[in-house]
């Protein structure tokens, strides 16, 4: 990793663009390393950019940042993190997004503080979107979008693993799951650990989204 975190923007509107790449190039540990109008460009810009982090607009021409996402985040162990921004709190790209690898998932009016924390968050490695919002988001398009059958991986996870994919897809953090399982933090932790090495998942939101997938949990109706 760089001293810097390299932020690449993706949106088709200039002017928000313009308002990130202000707000980004305004801190001591970030700067703005390429922008793109569409996700056709910002695929083919960050083929050759070496971006730590990605803003990117799910709803584009040419190509929306649901496939850009995914095109970038099969492009190897080395793809940027994506941060997901929509206009709309419960939206089939945003949840589509997620699907396809995005590690956050933020509001395109969220106070610039919101969105300097996720930056930084994600390039962490953590996730940002919290899972009751990833939840909500699965509980409302995944009756109409996915009718994929169970995923036999499932079968890959202890017992104890399962019921601590519960509790994260449920939306609660490490220390409330220790708590209800009567486990140490630090063992649900490792947990976890394990759930997405037997997975191939990359953090929480894709847990929460794989528990409803497999059958896990059922949404709501």
């Amino acid at each position: 990793m760089s001293d810097r975190i390299r932020v690449f923007l993706a949106d088709d509107q200039q002017l928000v663009r313009a308002g990130f790449a202000m707000v980004v190039g305004a801190q001591a540990d970030m700067e703005v390393v390429g922008e793109a109008g569409d996700g056709v460009e910002a695929v083919e810009k960050l083929a050759a950019v070496r971006a730590d982090v990605v803003l990117m607009d799910v709803r584009m021409p040419r190509m929306d940042g649901v496939e850009a996402t995914r095109r970038i985040l099969a492009s190897g162990a080395d793809a940027p993190r994506v941060v997901v921004l929509t206009t709309f709190d419960l939206d089939e790209y945003a949840y589509a997004a997620l699907r396809a690898g995005a590690a956050a998932f933020l509001l395109k009016d969220a106070p610039p503080t919101d969105l300097l924390s996720a930056i930084r968050s994600v390039y962490r490695g953590d996730a940002v979107v919290a899972p009751s919002t990833t939840r909500r988001l699965l509980e409302r398009f995944l009756p109409h979008l996915s009718e994929e059958p169970s995923d036999g991986r499932v079968e890959m996870l202890t017992e104890r693993e399962r019921q601590v994919l519960l509790e994260v897809a449920r939306g609660f953090s490490n220390q409330e799951i220790a708590e209800r399982l009567y486990l140490s933090e630090a063992t649900v932790k490792t947990h976890v650990g394990r759930i997405l090495a037997k997975l191939g998942l990359r953090d929480r939101v894709q847990m929460v989204v794989f528990a409803y997938e497999s059958g896990l949990v059922r949404a709501s109706r």
